[in-house]
């Protein structure tokens, strides 16, 4: 499996990740693997040449980052171990956000769930606008000085928010995020408006959480009569779960079939075609594979060895495009003479 620098890091990191959300069993939606499951998911994923698993603290309010520390006993250095701070642990007015009590605290806890005496990339793992960004990334440099963490990243920040944090590190020379944890699928392409010009332009990694869209892409589900989604008894999307939003059904669909087009041609998964074609992506270093069966993450494994046509990828890309939105279109129409690399991340697509 290809090993792609992390950013403007000296890390490398697998094209693969594995994702634990459905360790432990506190998000059902996303499984209920135990340690002997997990057990077997990171010895298929070592097989396949993964090197790097995503946990957080809050996944099943910390029993996910338990069972990657016991299933990991014994093989420490042979992986890089994500994890992530920001959601409630406790009852507490501190046991949440990104102040300097609960990032540090959050930090200890963590290192001890996953028995390790540190954490790889320690990621902030969503945004709290009551906290001063310098406050935060103080805790972190701590964290680092400390050797408890080597490198950090931010998890479902905004562009703004992403900048913010960038630009207080650099002025108050405090350590600089390496990358950033975002949804992005062929479903949902919002990234490219303004996140993956900023990871372009700033270095930065980007990991993909929930690739498949929560499973819309796995080629499961189809257009009922009412055109609404249809699939599976039991399918993620079927149940209470409804993340991620599915704002354009007509788009959504017509993406699954063109989905399916290329599968069939190729004899592989629906599944494995939108995850390969993820990593043609501009600035994309891995996505995070979170399955519920052994099977799953077989077949979505596969998908590190695909690689898909010039002629495949354009036809996803043009039948799940979204418009420009403003200032985009605004740009495209009297500024495409100046357009820089960052820029073209979005606009090479609406040329």
């Amino acid at each position: 499996m290809e090993q792609r620098a992390l950013g403007r890091s000296g890390l490398k990191v697998s094209t693969m990740t594995l994702g634990t959300a459905g360790f432990g069993g506190g998000l059902a939606a996303f499984g209920n693997t135990q340690l002997d499951g997990a057990k077997r998911q990171l010895a298929m994923a070592r097989d396949a040449g993964v090197t790097l698993v995503d946990t957080a603290d809050a996944y099943s309010t910390g029993l996910s980052e338990e069972i990657v520390g016991q299933a990991l006993a014994g093989q420490r250095d042979d992986w890089l171990i994500a994890t992530k701070v920001r959601f409630p642990m406790g009852e507490g007015p501190n046991d949440r956000g990104l102040s300097r009590h609960h990032v540090i605290s959050g930090c200890e806890a963590s290192l001890r769930r996953l028995g390790t005496d540190h954490i790889d990339l320690y990621q902030l793992h969503e945004w709290d606008g009551q906290t001063p960004v310098e406050e935060t990334l103080a805790a972190l440099q701590h964290l680092v000085d400390s050797g408890k963490v080597r490198y950090v990243g931010v998890s479902n920040f905004s562009a703004w928010h992403l900048m913010k944090v960038l630009g207080a590190a650099e002025r108050d020379r405090l350590v600089r995020p390496v990358a950033q944890q975002i949804y992005y699928t062929l479903e949902s392409r919002e990234a490219e408006n303004e996140l993956l010009p900023a990871a372009a332009d700033q270095g930065l990694g980007v990991l993909i959480w929930s690739p498949l869209a929560g499973g819309l892409l796995s080629g499961k589900y189809t257009r009922g009569a009412d055109g609404q989604v249809e699939g599976p008894k039991g399918s993620r999307h079927l149940g209470d779960w409804n993340e991620p939003p599915v704002n354009t059904p007509d788009r959504l669909f017509a993406t699954i079939d063109v989905l399916r087009e290329v599968a069939a041609g190729r004899g592989v998964s629906g599944a494995q075609v939108a995850l390969a074609w993820l990593l043609t992506r501009p600035t994309v270093t891995s996505v995070i594979l979170g399955a519920r069966t052994e099977e799953q993450l077989a077949d979505n494994l596969a998908a590190g060895s695909l690689e898909l046509s010039a002629e495949e990828v354009s036809a996803l890309e043009e039948v799940s495009r979204q418009p420009l939105q403003y200032p985009y279109w605004h740009q495209k129409m009297t500024a495409s003479d100046l357009l820089g690399p960052a820029d073209q991340v979005l606009h090479r697509n609406h040329a």
